[in-house]
């Protein structure tokens, strides 16, 4: 419930500072870790992507708090078709908020990450044959889709970039 409330926080924030920007215009494991210092002006992301080459990858980053995005919409689900589990690229740019359930995305080198509730996925792998993913000791996988409207900052901050 405590994991719920702390998504549900998330996509309520998201969607409202959505709506006001409108107005406005080798395998690896990764585990995502937050210096509480650091987390208090930024949500904890991994931002799939496209290579040159129309590989997948992935790049670890956050997002900062309290900034307006360019959303209008978003959804929830929690039913899982055996294709989505599949490699695809993302439909669409989006940020995907996990509410329940730990999902391990695997890319096109081999290389997995982790998603658990509290750290935004940014699906932005559009072309190629995409990411795949499983869920990791879930049963379940409790989700917000808000896609990022076209031409519209993701806001994501590498961590290299920090």
């Amino acid at each position: 419930m405590k994991n719920f409330m702390k998504g549900l926080s998330l996509v309520l924030a998201l969607s409202t500072v959505g709506l006001m920007n409108a107005q406005n215009k080798e395998n690896q494991n990764l585990s995502i870790k937050v210096n509480k210092e650091e987390s208090k002006d930024y949500i904890p992301a991994v931002r799939l992507v496209n290579n040159p080459d129309g590989s997948c990858t992935f790049e670890k980053g956050r997002i900062p708090t309290l900034k307006h995005m360019n959303t209008t919409t978003f959804w929830m689900s929690n039913k899982t078709e055996e294709w989505e589990k599949n490699a695809h690229p993302a439909p669409r740019r989006q940020y995907v908020i996990t509410l329940k359930g730990n999902i391990r995305f695997k890319v096109t080198d081999g290389s997995t990450f982790i998603i658990k509730p509290g750290t935004v996925l940014l699906a932005e792998d559009l072309k190629g044959k995409g990411h795949s993913w499983d869920m990791v000791k879930s049963k379940a996988w409790e989700r917000l889709y808000i896609p990022i409207s076209e031409n519209a900052d993701d806001l994501f901050v590498a961590d290299k970039d920090l």
